[in-house]
Formats: C-alpha cells, sequence, structure tokens
C-alpha cells in the first residue's frame, strides 16, 4: 500500500521539509511516544534549541528518566525517526512553535507530525477514519487490513504487536479512548492543530479549498465549517494568513516558512 493518499503532488522537495516518504515504521516497536515527547519538549523549554540540545537533555540529563544509557539511545533514535527533532527541518520547526502556543492541541500536533513521517501509522489513517464515534474499532479488523494492504509480510505476532502500537498511538491523539476494548471518539481540534495541518497540506500540493479536504485535515475529526472556524482564528492569532472572498479561499505561511522554503514550495508547483 502506498502513502501517496497523503503524500502526493510533486515530491521532489518534500523529503527537505522533514516529510518521509518511505522505510521502516517505528510502529513495529513503539507507539508515537507522546510521553516522551512531552518530557522532551517540556525539559528543553527554549524555542531556539538545537537538535544537539534535545539530544544533549536525553543522554545527559536523561530527562526521559531512563535507567540506561542502551535505553536512553533507543529513546532518543526513535523520538529522531519520529519527530526529527531537528529546528532546521520544516516539521520539526512548525511542531515546536504550535507546542508552545496551543497546549490543548498538542497530541493532535504530534500525530500530524508522525503521520507525515512513520508510513505504518500514515498507512492506517483510512481505518480510523472510516469508523464512527461511538464504534468499537476491533484490532483482529486492524490486523486484517494491514495483511489486505501489503503488509502481509509481517508474522502474526509482529502484526499484533504492531496494531497494539498503532492503537496506542489513536488512543493518545485522542481517537480512540479504553484498554481492552477501543471505541471511537471525537479527536478534539484546535487552532494550532488545524494551522498545522493545513501547513502540511500545503506542502504536499493542496491549494485553496483542497486544503481543506486532505488525510490531514480529516485526521482531525472537524466539518469543513469547523475546520474553516478554527483556521479563521489561526488567522487571527496572526500564525496563519487566510483570505476569504465569497467560495474563494486562500491560506498562506507567512510567519511559518522561510525565504528558501518558500522557494522550494514554488518550485515543487512548477
Amino acid at each position: 500500500m502506498q502513502s501517496h493518499h497523503i503524500i502526493s503532488g510533486n515530491n521532489q522537495n518534500i523529503t527537505e521539509f522533514g516529510f518521509k516518504l518511505n522505510g521502516g515504521s517505528i510502529h513495529t516497536r513503539r507507539t508515537m511516544m507522546y510521553d516522551e515527547l512531552y518530557k522532551l519538549l517540556s525539559f528543553v523549554n527554549n524555542s531556539d534549541a538545537k537538535k544537539e540540545d534535545y539530544l544533549k537533555a536525553i543522554f545527559e540529563n536523561n530527562c526521559l528518566g531512563k535507567r540506561s544509557g542502551s535505553n536512553r539511545s533507543y529513546s532518543a533514535k526513535y523520538l529522531e525517526e519520529l519527530y526529527t527533532l531537528d529546528p532546521s527541518l520544516l516539521i520539526f520547526r512548525v511542531l515546536r512553535i504550535f507546542w508552545d502556543r496551543d497546549e490543548v492541541g498538542r497530541p493532535l500536533l504530534a500525530l500530524l507530525c508522525v503521520i507525515a513521517r512513520d508510513p505504518l501509522l500514515r498507512d492506517s489513517v483510512p481505518f480510523i477514519y472510516d469508523y464512527q464515534e461511538g464504534d468499537l474499532v476491533n484490532r483482529l479488523k486492524l490486523e486484517s487490513y494491514l495483511k489486505e494492504n501489503s503488509y502481509d509480510h509481517y508474522s502474526d505476532r509482529t502484526l499484533t504487536s504492531i496494531t497494539q502500537n498503532i492503537n496506542s498511538t489513536w488512543t493518545k491523539s485522542g481517537h480512540l479512548k479504553g484498554r481492552a476494548k477501543k471505541i471511537r471518539t471525537k479527536a478534539a481540534a484546535t487552532p494550532g492543530s488545524v494551522a498545522y495541518a493545513l501547513l502540511l497540506s500545503y506542502l504536499t500540493g493542496a491549494r485553496g479549498e483542497y486544503l481543506f479536504n486532505t488525510q490531514y485535515t480529516r485526521v482531525l475529526d472537524c466539518s469543513y465549517s469547523e475546520l474553516l472556524d478554527l483556521a479563521e482564528e489561526a488567522s487571527r492569532r496572526g500564525w496563519i494568513v487566510l483570505k476569504r472572498i465569497g467560495e474563494v479561499i486562500e491560506v498562506q505561511f507567512p510567519s511559518l516558512l522561510t525565504k528558501e522554503e518558500l522557494e522550494w514550495v514554488n518550485e515543487q508547483n512548477r
């Protein structure tokens, strides 16, 4: 199963922003590690921090509270895979910006970043949003879904572990609740999570009203009008620029994109 349903358009430069098009998945071993990310970003509370500052916090300061050096090493490696921890990459830099501005939106911000970087989680998105609020989400059905979509090379034991990790990630993000039985719930979208989802959509080629109908905006569990209201609130706060004339909508990100990044975006559109 290819991931073009979320990463589309001209992908020539998209990895420059921090997107990961293919490769392995951390969900074969871990969840999206939200709690570890929370501890790390709480410890390194300087928005100008560099990647080495985050790694120093893990290894030298043991901000994650790991018992051994090997555990710290694995945690650092997995967090890098999930989030890059590199402010020179747009996907993490903007995650950090909205993390500091929008505390309520943090679980969805983390999820959106991981969807852009983890192919396995990305491919589980259609499965999750096909469920309605209150539906029982069966893990065995997720196993079958993954087998049917090019993940049949995993052993049954590994698939069980993968689906447990994926379900745990969707629980942390607010899409599921419960332990033994997972029930579909409505995620709590915020102006920050909507702005981040719109930016990710923009980077993958969506424009205008199509920005509000991508896989990134769909996982926010909002109607079009709800998304528009939250986007307008983000615009009022100066996080994005939303222009609306009748049915014509334009969204820009002048405070989030550097000049070089804007040139990369323009190259994608040529």
